[in-house]
């Protein structure tokens, strides 16, 4: 029984899973909406949403944890332009499109991470 134990393992450790959610969520503030699976999609989305709430602050702190936890560009972007959008909003920041097709190497079911 998994009592407690939340989120996917990916087939990865926990480094490379760590990479892989970064990356993901650097991809989407630089671009704003991704393709992905949809199983990468519902992981990144409580982090991506996590790190909106810190950046809605507007201090030094919270621009400080958004640093250590993201590449430089990406948290600027997100710190100046994409936290103060919300500034109103309770959460909610991100949505989840599936997509009709599926990955034609794997058939994965695919989907589409906008911010709102």
């Amino acid at each position: 029984m998994r009592h407690l134990v939340k989120g996917r393992k990916f087939h990865r450790k926990k480094g490379q899973r760590r990479a892989l959610f970064k990356s993901l969520i650097n991809n989407l503030i630089l671009k704003e909406k991704i393709e992905t699976t949809e199983a990468k999609a519902k992981s990144i989305r409580p982090k991506i949403e996590k790190l909106i709430t810190i950046g809605k602050k507007q201090n030094l702190a919270a621009f400080r944890i958004l640093l250590a936890r993201l590449p430089k560009k990406s948290a600027e972007k997100l710190y100046y332009q994409i936290s103060p959008r919300y500034q109103n909003r309770q959460g909610g920041y991100v949505r989840i499109i599936k997509a009709s097709k599926r990955r034609k190497k794997d058939g994965a079911k695919m989907a589409i991470i906008e911010f709102v």
